[in-house]
């Protein structure tokens, strides 16, 4: 491109929209925001504020996607996913799309398919693996520290759930699916990443154990509800005292699924959503030790190695320090920002990927229909071969 800054444009400009625009924002180092999309006036008019009197804002999206645009931030409910991303990359633009990457495998397949009609660069917004404790996990697992990898298991303490995703839309199947979809697709992916393969045959079980019997609900509303929280909003300890929840809750606090990849690799991810503590475990087992990681970025992350035959080892046979980096998640924002900026410009290699993107919630989906099955064994269909070769090239 010719152009000195990429013009960028974001659809959701609020809440996570508005952390992903600041970090695009680089007039006159590469991109610049140049128009927002949002429902919201007051996000409309905080937008202003921050990207200069010359911001374009608007409510309708198809106003926005008529615009002199280069790569467009989609940052809308899980549920607009599909409709917002395939609307853009038909346009040729340079997509980058939250995760979820959609709700349903055939959602998934349209974007994939839209990107490759439009032949357009779609980059999927799974942020864990520029998060510097799963990177070295990687590095370290790929140089053979642990040999062969056989296992992989991650258990995901959701403390706060019940703030976070019990109190507006996310508590509905039919603007999430499942948490494991809206949650899990970050580790699911994670999991796929360190153990190199995706999973074809899965098995869950689950239930709606705490947040279903909680009274004191929020009346019911026609639309999906948004609420925004602040630290001083969050529900004390312990879950069962929370109150003023959504309306509705028909998707499941508590999960966990089996998985078996095309490699041989058997995972096992476990959720629970009233947990005292909020962060994930990544335990990685291969032919000739273990690995483990022990907070997520914050200060006094560590990774632990263990590597020779013992007992209790308490300290494993090695311990790694993860420095903590700047910036929201770990540091991972800045980076993952950094690597779309530079694809939408130049294309190339990226760590995050589309058909990863789509594996995740395709093993997220199948797990859903399996726990509301009674945990019936469902195979994960791959991607269509054809849309596999255009992204692999």
């Amino acid at each position: 491109m010719k152009k000195t800054d990429l013009l960028v444009g974001i659809i959701g400009s609020g809440g996570r929209g508005a952390n992903l625009g600041r970090m695009a924002h680089r007039p006159g180092k590469g991109a610049r925001v140049v128009a927002c999309c949002d429902v919201s006036p007051a996000t409309l008019e905080r937008n202003r504020a921050a990207y200069g009197p010359d911001l374009i804002t608007m409510q309708d999206y198809h106003a926005l996607l008529a615009r002199d645009l280069d790569a467009v931030i989609i940052s809308t409910p899980d549920f607009l996913h599909e409709e917002h991303a395939v609307a853009a990359l038909s346009r040729g633009l340079a997509v980058y799309l939250e995760k979820p990457m959609a709700l349903s495998i055939a959602g998934c397949d349209h974007i994939l398919r839209a990107a490759q009609k439009g032949k357009a660069r779609l980059y999927l917004g799974h942020n864990m693996r520029h998060m510097p404790f799963v990177r070295k996990m990687k590095e370290l697992i790929d140089a053979g520290t642990i040999g062969e990898v056989k296992a992989c298991w991650c258990r995901h303490f959701v403390g706060h759930g019940g703030d976070f995703y019990f109190r507006d839309w996310h508590a509905e199947r039919r603007f999430v699916n499942g948490l494991l979809l809206q949650k899990a697709a970050h580790d699911i992916d994670v999991i796929h990443w360190l153990c190199g393969g995706y999973s074809r045959l899965i098995n869950a079980l689950g239930g709606i154990t705490l947040y279903g019997r909680l009274p004191g609900r929020q009346p019911a509303i026609p639309g999906p509800r948004k609420i925004f929280l602040t630290e001083d909003d969050l529900a004390g300890f312990p879950p069962t005292a929370a109150r003023g929840l959504n309306h509705c809750i028909d998707v499941e606090d508590l999960s966990t699924v089996q998985m078996r990849l095309d490699n041989g690799v058997f995972a096992t991810y476990a959720q629970c959503h009233y947990t005292p503590d909020y962060w994930r475990n990544y335990t990685v087992i291969g032919t000739e030790g273990r690995l483990e990681n022990f907070g997520n970025g914050e200060p006094g992350t560590y990774l632990r190695l263990w590597n020779r035959r013992t007992s209790w080892k308490d300290r494993g046979d090695a311990t790694i320090k993860i420095p903590q980096a700047r910036g929201s998640h770990g540091g991972a924002d800045p980076s993952i920002m950094t690597e779309f900026l530079r694809f939408a410009r130049e294309g190339g290699k990226t760590d995050t990927s589309p058909i990863a993107a789509r594996e995740s919630v395709a093993t997220g989906c199948r797990a859903t229909e399996s726990l509301r099955a009674g945990g019936i064994p469902l195979r994960v269909p791959p991607v269509p071969a054809r849309l596999a070769a255009y992204f692999a090239a």
